[in-house]
């Protein structure tokens, strides 16, 4: 879909639709107020009669309206005007491209992104526009025969800004809402796709499809063998039983100095987790799947900084892996060392993302980074905790956790810190190695984290637990995309992007 942005009074727009709001009960926004008075008390008799309250997310769409040059008007109902809140008015505009798919308006300006939303700016405004756009029209087509698309789809949508000097912020808004919004959509495509074509194979081609299309991105790949060099025994452990080789790739995006310290992202990427030996019961097992949205996510971030060329040296690994039980899988029981020299008693073959993870987080140390971020759908706990709607933010390192969240803040992608005291460590003790890879059911995202953290003590570190915000489950089950959009925002306040360029 193409955006854009333009400062125009309503009566002036000649276009397939015209968006604009409508308050609780049957109040008319500043500019559905000046359509109302050109068509000469259109708009209001028809409230009067009571065809919308208003309502948020009431649709009522009026044909040739007296005087109104637009072939159409959408009454778009916003709620009650001191209770526009941010995530409603994400949802507003969702809908409102939704039900624009609906009506065969192939492009429209919306005057929505001039409602007040308290703290809020023009750019933030259109971004999120922008952002809910792309999430509404999102499908996953690829593997039907009958896509079933729209008829006459939306093609065009413009923001209307208050004023002219607001042009620059909403141009600004819409190139990083599409960077971003490519970057999810990746994040959603190679999550959504099924484990028999999705593989760690699967994941290093896209990283090389990557690669080729961007100047400043390399890409090293890590093979099994190298691993066994590396004395990667965990990682190694739980992609034994399965036929499919595992394989991290590590993709570069060189954008800063050559002598400036790299942010590196690390996403989990088990491709599909059966648990293993101890396997997982039956009943949404086919969710599994989602168990690489950690991946996913940095390849849909390293999308996007490459799209925005960010001047910053950043590093994305993503850790392939398939966890399955034959004759050659790993076992309860088994005590494995780690590249970095401790051993892990294995309490739980389900328990492997740990695994995966703390081999990587070893290696990362060669690139002297300046943080280390690893994603990942680690524990069921976490859903438990914090529902699907939050994010779980866990480091010892308070700046770094206090730069994630406030990102999360900007860019309304979720996110909550939990804490990761000392006092959850003995919950990972063993008798027989240096740690076990199972802390109990009590806190069970933060004795996972715990686990990390003895990986981590050479550089600032934090932990995602995406395992709530990954995907969605039920009849429109599918990938979010999360946290692509807070990782991104996150690495622009690192390089001081700002949005009046």
């Amino acid at each position: 879909m193409e955006f854009g942005v333009k400062s125009g009074s309503p009566e002036k727009q000649r276009s397939a639709c015209i968006v604009v709001g409508v308050f609780e009960p049957r109040r008319l926004s500043t500019v559905a107020e000046q359509l109302d008075t050109i068509s000469e008390g259109y708009i209001s008799n028809l409230l009067r009669r009571g065809d919308l309250e208003g309502k948020a997310g009431q649709m009522l769409l009026l044909h040739h309206v007296p005087n109104v040059l637009s072939e159409r008007v959408l009454l778009v109902g916003c709620g009650k005007e001191r209770e526009l809140n941010e995530r409603q008015y994400k949802q507003i505009v969702a809908k409102t491209i939704q039900t624009l798919n609906e009506t065969g308006s192939m492009e429209a300006v919306s005057f929505l992104t001039e409602l007040h939303v308290k703290g809020r700016d023009s750019y933030w405004k259109v971004r999120q526009a922008v952002e809910a756009a792309s999430e509404s029209v999102y499908s996953f087509l690829q593997l039907k025969t009958k896509k079933g698309e729209p008829r006459r789809p939306l093609r065009k949508m413009v923001f209307n800004l208050p004023t002219r000097k607001d042009l620059p912020l909403g141009e600004r808004a819409i190139v990083h809402a599409q960077a971003i919004s490519k970057g999810v959509t990746v994040a959603k495509d190679v999550s959504n796709m099924p484990p028999n074509i999705c593989n760690p194979l699967y994941l290093n081609q896209q990283a090389a499809e990557l690669v080729e299309s961007y100047p400043s991105l390399s890409l090293d790949t890590v093979g099994e063998a190298q691993m066994e060099e590396l004395g990667m025994h965990t990682y190694l452990a739980v992609g034994r039983g399965s036929e499919n080789e595992s394989i991290m790739s590590v993709i570069h995006h060189k954008g800063g100095n050559a002598d400036d310290a790299p942010v590196v992202l690390v996403g989990k990427g088990l491709t599909f987790d059966s648990g293993g030996i101890s396997i997982k019961p039956g009943e949404a097992m086919d969710e599994m799947k989602y168990d690489m949205c950690g991946a996913a996510s940095v390849l849909g971030v390293m999308h996007t900084v490459a799209e925005l060329n960010l001047p910053l040296n950043i590093i994305g690994i993503i850790a392939g892996c398939e966890n399955m039980p034959d004759a050659n899988a790993y076992r309860p029981g088994d005590i494995l060392t780690t590249m970095s020299g401790q051993t892990v008693e294995v309490l739980n073959t389900d328990a492997e993302g740990r695994l995966v993870l703390c081999d990587a987080l070893t290696y990362v140390e060669r690139f002297d980074p300046d943080c280390v971020i690893d994603i990942a759908t680690l524990t069921g706990a976490c859903v438990i905790a914090l529902g699907k709607h939050a994010t779980a933010v866990l480091s010892q390192h308070n700046p770094l956790a206090h730069e994630i969240i406030n990102a999360s803040e900007q860019s309304a992608d979720k996110a909550w810190r939990l804490p990761l005291w000392d006092e959850y460590q003995d919950q990972i003790e063993s008798p027989f190695a240096d740690m076990s890879n199972l802390g109990g059911r009590p806190a069970g995202t933060i004795t996972a984290a715990c686990f990390l953290s003895r990986f981590t003590r050479k550089y600032n570190w934090a932990h995602l637990d995406i395992a709530g915000t990954a995907w969605v489950s039920g009849a429109n089950k599918g990938a979010t995309g999360r946290p692509v959009p807070m990782l991104t925002q996150f690495l622009m306040n690192k390089a001081n992007v700002s949005i009046d360029e």
